[in-house]
């Protein structure tokens, strides 16, 4: 198969990156074992383990998993671990859960699970599925993402592009326990994104109000683009990532399709910028922001695209895919053993948090450098 040759064709770079990853993460694993990491502060990991809400704790201890499930190594196993327990703080009030539950477990707790068959992070996983599930609007047929208000405007209403990655946890849930419902709410959800977040041309609006009773789109917002109508890229990633796995879970061919259009949308942009994705794709030209979190999100998802379409289709994605990552890794990646992060230079937002190594960056980039290594390991699937 021509994935497989260009795999072959590009086995130096693959192997020396994952060389890399494993020296610089099996230090970072013993020295980070007590905290949940967001960013670096002059080059050391912060802790975030006192706010366990936060949407990305889980990519740390997810990052652990792949790591050991590709090396055997138990230095990173016990980190992964002793971040599921210090998650544990979490589930003291629900209340404050949101629709990221799928970030913050799936690929902690739903990894532990497929790895060392532990019941108690298998019920974790369910807790944190059972309560996605619990904000679907059935008037509406979306699941609401946020509680309360944004900006002092209600947002019961409001959906985002990036839940398209937290609905595999529902995928898992329907098969653990025999039981449609979960997989019937994430498809629900999955087609309300394609109508109302994914536009004509791939790309998408990042935040869209609905009528809460009806469903009835009603509002577009900029979210952490440029403005409204613009493409923020990492929105671009959840969406291309997120609908690819929706095909794999599902075998329903819109979704293939629809992840189709949003990668060519993505590599029409990213190959004017040497792949090195901007924050935005219709922001002006000055100031230039980059995104390489974004970047390696759409690596994961351009190779699992790859693995799913006929031979004939597969060049553009998986070559796209490697582009991306060879031009992250010579120009945004950190290999220094004083820096605790790897990958540099992610934004949270167009306004704000701009550069910044961010810890899911090092996530997706570890993911994608896996797959390509043959993992067959993705904590995204069943």
């Amino acid at each position: 198969m021509f994935y497989e040759k260009y795999i072959s064709k590009n086995k130096t770079f693959i192997d020396e990156t994952w060389k890399k990853l494993d020296e610089k993460l099996s230090r970072t694993a013993v020295k980070s074992r007590d905290k949940i990491p967001y960013t670096t502060k002059d080059g050391v990991h912060d802790d975030h383990s006192g706010n366990p809400f936060m949407w990305t704790n889980g990519f740390w201890g997810g990052l652990m998993w792949i790591m050991y499930e590709a090396t055997g190594n138990e230095e990173y196993k016990k980190t992964a671990l002793r971040s599921e327990e210090l998650m544990d703080k979490a589930f003291a009030d629900v209340s404050k859960l949101h629709h990221d539950v799928g970030f913050m477990w799936h690929i902690l707790s739903g990894a532990s699970y497929r790895l060392t068959g532990d019941p108690a992070s298998r019920n974790r996983n369910l807790i944190a599925a059972m309560t996605l599930a619990s904000r679907y609007k059935e008037n509406g047929g979306y699941i609401r993402a946020w509680n309360g208000t944004w900006f002092g405007r209600d947002n019961d209403g409001w959906t985002i592009i990036d839940c398209m990655m937290n609905l595999p946890i529902l995928y898992w849930a329907s098969k653990e326990l025999g039981d449609d419902r979960f997989t019937q709410i994430a498809m629900a959800h999955a087609d309300m994104t394609i109508r109302d977040h994914v536009r004509d041309d791939g790309s998408m609006n990042h935040i869209v109000a609905h009528d809460p009773a009806t469903g009835e789109m009603i509002d577009t917002l900029g979210g952490q683009g440029y403005a409204v109508g613009s493409t923020w890229s990492r929105g671009a990633s959840w969406g291309l990532y997120g609908f690819i796995l929706s095909y794999i879970h599902t075998t329903e061919k819109r979704y293939l399709d629809t992840a189709k259009q949003i990668a060519h949308y993505f590599i029409s942009n990213v190959a004017d910028t040497d792949y090195l994705p901007l924050v935005d794709f219709r922001a002006p030209e000055e100031p230039v922001y980059y995104d390489s979190t974004a970047g390696a999100i759409a690596a994961c998802g351009l190779i699992e695209i790859a693995k799913q379409v006929p031979e004939h289709e597969q060049r553009p994605y998986i070559a796209a895919a490697i582009k991306i990552l060879k031009a992250l890794e010579e120009k945004f990646c950190s290999w220094d053993e004083n820096e605790d992060s790897i990958l540099q230079m992610g934004t949270e937002m167009y306004t704000r948090g701009i550069h910044k190594p961010i810890i899911y960056g090092d996530y997706f980039f570890a993911e994608a450098i896996a797959k390509l290594r043959g993992s067959e390991f993705n904590p995204w699937l069943k």
